[in-house]
């Protein structure tokens, strides 16, 4: 059977934290757990440490890092030859990785199905986009990769604040991956707990995008009528703050 390394970047998740690693401890074997902590200052080391010390196949690091730096880093320990991605902030489904694991002999790109948990007042649901019939704002909630065809694309993009993600799932589809989407492999995210979470949630997600769009200026990505929610009360609110972050960018990069 095919093993997986569960590589997961946290900060300050202590709120969060344990709610995930329950979910992980049940999924299906074997699997070893990779958690690289930005050094948080929050009880979240001893949370975790509670987990390490009761579970073996959990690994516990902590290095100042962005989440692409943090998860390179993750990838570089682990033992396994397919590694699945997710956040500090999330659920797994209990088969999550038993239906990952059911697709990793036919792919080396695959996408589960990530749904919005918690509070609804602040979720939005992404605006996704599509390259060559790919939806690469497939988030890193829920990836699972081939460490073969992450090894070959370098792996995330270190310089990113936020699309990281979407950058590393369009290089995977320029390189040529097999790729499929799996509804049965479920992750809950975690919606913000509050206007101002939701507020800078999206500034930074604008300010990813910034970057993105800095990065693939030449590439026409398909929204599949995705617009048209631009106009939703909620969306407008997000995307406002998404567009001061995304000037923001554009300001500091031609500062």
């Amino acid at each position: 059977m095919y093993g997986i390394s569960i590589v997961i970047t946290v900060y300050n998740e202590e709120k969060n934290i344990r709610d995930l690693l329950h979910s992980l401890i049940l999924q299906e074997q074997p699997v070893e757990i990779i958690i690289v902590d930005s050094m948080s200052t929050d009880k979240t080391p001893e949370i975790i440490k509670q987990y390490t010390n009761k579970y073996k196949f959990i690994k516990y690091y902590r290095k100042l890092s962005t989440r692409g730096e943090g998860r390179n880093y993750g990838v570089s320990l682990s033992k396994y030859d397919y590694i699945a991605f997710t956040d500090g902030d999330a659920v797994a489904h209990e088969y999550w990785i038993k239906n990952m694991r059911k697709l990793i002999n036919k792919y080396d790109l695959i996408a589960g199905e990530t749904l919005n948990a918690g509070n609804k007042k602040y979720s939005a649901g992404r605006l996704k986009l599509f390259y060559n019939g790919f939806e690469v704002t497939q988030p890193s909630a829920n990836l699972c990769y081939s460490k073969e065809l992450f090894n070959k694309i370098k792996g995330f993009d270190e310089k990113f604040v936020t699309a990281e993600d979407i950058d590393l799932n369009i290089r995977a589809i320029n390189a040529g991956a097999r790729y499929t989407c799996c509804n049965n492999c479920l992750v809950y995210n975690k919606a913000r707990d509050n206007l101002h979470d939701f507020f800078k949630q999206a500034y930074w997600n604008g300010y990813g995008r910034g970057q993105l769009k800095a990065k693939y200026r030449d590439i026409k990505f398909d929204h599949q009528n995705e617009l048209k929610r631009i106009f939703m009360p909620k969306y407008i609110m997000r995307n406002g703050a998404g567009l001061i972050g995304y000037l923001a960018y554009k300001w500091r990069k031609n500062k």
